[in-house]
C-alpha cells in the first residue's frame, strides 16, 4: 500500500534535498553548508524549516546534549515517486499519451530520451 506523501514548497524540498544527500543522521552544520552556495538561509530560518519537516512526518529530530540531529523518514526514492504518481493522475489525468508529450515537451534532450526509451525497452524501470 502508498501513503501519500505530500508535495513540500521548495524552501522545505531544498533543505530535504540537502538532507538526502548527507550521511544520517545530519548536522545543522552538515546541512547548511550543502545549502550555502545555492540557497543559503540564516540559521533560524533553517531550524525552522528543520521543525516543520519534523512535524510533516519527513524527518525524525534526534537531540544529541545541545545539538540535534536530522534523520530522514522518507527517502529521495519514495518522494519522487509519490510526486510522479500525483503529476500523472492530476496533470496528465492518467493519459501516457499526455505524459509522453509532457516529457517530450519539458526540455530534456534528445539523449535523455533515448536513454529513457531505452530503459523502458530493457524493462529496467
Amino acid at each position: 500500500m502508498c501513503r501519500t506523501i505530500r508535495r513540500l514548497p521548495d524552501a522545505e524540498l531544498e533543505v530535504m534535498q540537502a538532507i538526502w544527500a548527507c550521511t544520517p543522521p545530519a548536522a545543522r552544520a552538515d546541512i547548511n553548508e550543502f545549502l550555502k552556495d545555492t540557497h543559503p538561509m540564516a540559521v533560524t530560518t533553517l531550524l525552522t524549516v528543520l521543525t516543520r519537516l519534523s512535524e510533516k512526518g519527513f524527518i525524525q529530530i534526534e537531540k544529541a546534549g545541545r545539538s540535534s540531529r536530522y534523520i530522514p523518514l522518507i527517502s529521495r526514492e519514495e518522494y519522487l515517486a509519490q510526486q510522479s504518481r500525483s503529476f500523472f493522475r492530476k496533470l496528465c489525468k492518467g493519459s501516457v499519451p499526455a505524459f509522453a508529450a509532457a516529457l517530450c515537451d519539458s526540455g530534456l534532450s534528445k539523449e535523455e530520451l533515448e536513454e529513457l526509451r531505452k530503459l523502458l525497452e530493457r524493462g529496467t524501470l
